[in-house]
């Protein structure tokens, strides 16, 4: 047991050397996440969006060739053996082609929907890098806390069996000891695992093992949203969203998709112009001697108009659809809007309120430990019991792992503020970096009072 212990003790500050702060994983994130990494390909893949739609308003150039081996008998003629040869080229100008300009600024579109859509995945990558940090963190302190728990009910057991030798106290009281002794163990290790686990889940972003993590320096204090208006953060969230920017461009692209089947009913002007040249030579089939041949150059230009009378309804089909789809990305901007504004108060309210309970849970610590030390002092004299100083510990350790989650919570629901109004960036990263410590030992929870 005491192997285990000096284990989960050794990797309990890891060297600080080297300590990674939140910028720095950021960055590793950007490099190494492979959900980025496809989010950024699929970026890459949606330029291509405007430039094949722009191929529709450009004229259109082909070229063919051919040879044809021609054998034929005639009562006039007789037979006759000739090659054909022929080659032309053909260019194609769209004049009025109206789906074609719809479908070009749809292209434009689709290429803005890449962008915003990538900067969603950006802002995600943030707040999923963001919390994999702090829950590291949040892991790290709970395991602090449940080590200097168990020592000091390690301590509190080795007083109880001086005690119980001496028979000041009871088996009871020794009993209690080693049963909240064993139980802070078990705890330590769940605490391990559960470290284990979330800097796995760290590894997974970054694609390495984490370093050391610098944690919040000691006596930071958390502000409240600027501005302090959950209306304004809320009324912002329903305009600059990534969610409701890929909306409104979703809707924009379904109106363009009523044009472009309406388009079915118009008429199509081309401009069209040939180029061709065909040359044959004629032969006798028994003397296979050249008796004459023809050479014929054309060129042509003109203008082709196509007009649609009739395809089996299909276009007013496609029209309808088309309409019903528009009244759907009407319904889904709208509902975009209003989950965004309800994401922004739900995080604005987290944040006032982790801001209080931080403040409560500081208060909270500083009482607890001071009952600690009362209830020690109070066993000493013989007022108070073994199972007071053990839960008075236990107290204190469950406040200090509290107050640390709160405090990052806080800092995550600020990050999830900004991402809500599609303000959350990489210099939000920067202002959180700056309450960080370099030494990731310098953030340890407060001791749990051991001396007496």
């Amino acid at each position: 047991m005491k192997r285990v212990i000096a284990t989960l003790a050794a990797g309990l500050f890891p060297l600080a050397a080297g300590a990674a702060d939140l910028l720095e994983v950021y960055r590793d994130a950007l490099a190494n996440d492979a959900r980025y990494a496809s989010a950024r390909a699929q970026f890459d893949a949606g330029q291509e969006r405007v430039v094949q739609a722009r191929a529709g308003l450009l004229p259109v150039i082909g070229a063919s060739a051919d040879t044809i081996w021609n054998d034929t008998d005639s009562n006039i003629f007789g037979k006759r053996r000739y090659n054909t040869n022929s080659y032309g080229v053909q260019l194609t100008q769209p004049l009025f082609r109206w789906q074609n300009w719809v479908q070009y600024k749809q292209g434009e579109l689709q290429t803005a929907l890449a962008g915003v859509q990538f900067g969603q995945a950006r802002q995600d990558l943030v707040l999923r890098v963001s919390q994999a940090y702090f829950d590291v963190l949040t892991s790290q302190d709970v395991l602090n806390a449940q080590t200097q728990l168990r020592t000091a009910a390690a301590e509190q057991l080795d007083l109880a069996k001086t005690s119980f030798e001496v028979g000041t106290v009871t088996i009871t009281d020794v009993h209690e000891a080693q049963s909240r002794f064993d139980l802070a163990v078990a705890q330590e290790i769940a605490a391990q695992n559960d470290l284990d686990v979330r800097r796995h889940t760290l590894a997974q972003i970054i694609g390495k093992p984490p370093q050391p993590l610098a944690g919040l320096r000691t006596g930071v204090a958390l502000s409240r949203p600027q501005p302090d208006s959950i209306l304004e953060w809320a009324g912002a969230a329903e305009q600059g969203a990534y969610g409701v920017q890929v909306q409104q461009i979703t809707r924009e692209i379904a109106e363009r998709e009523v044009q472009v089947a309406r388009a079915g009913h118009y008429p199509t002007v081309d401009l069209v112009a040939t180029y061709g040249e065909q040359n044959s030579g004629i032969a006798s089939s028994s003397s296979q001697a050249i008796r004459g041949g023809t050479n014929t150059d054309a060129q042509t230009i003109g203008v082709r108009m196509n007009l649609p009378l009739f395809q089996g309804g299909a276009v007013s089909s496609r029209e309808r659809e088309a309409a019903a789809l528009r009244v759907r990305a009407d319904s889904d901007l709208d509902d975009a809007r209003r989950s965004a504004a309800l994401a922004a108060r739900e995080a604005y309210l987290s944040v006032t309120s982790g801001t209080a309970q931080v403040r409560a849970l500081e208060a909270a610590e500083v009482s607890s430990r001071s009952a600690l030390e009362a209830n020690r002092l109070g066993y000493e004299v013989g007022v108070r019991i073994n199972i007071d100083v053990l839960n008075a510990q236990s107290q204190l350790a469950d406040t200090q792992r509290q107050l640390a989650r709160a405090r990052y919570d806080t800092l995550l629901a600020q990050l999830r503020l900004k991402a809500a109004a599609g303000t959350l960036g990489e210099e939000d990263i920067q202002l959180i970096n700056g309450l960080l410590a370099e030494d990731p030992t310098s953030f340890a929870p407060a001791q749990l009072g051991t001396e007496r």
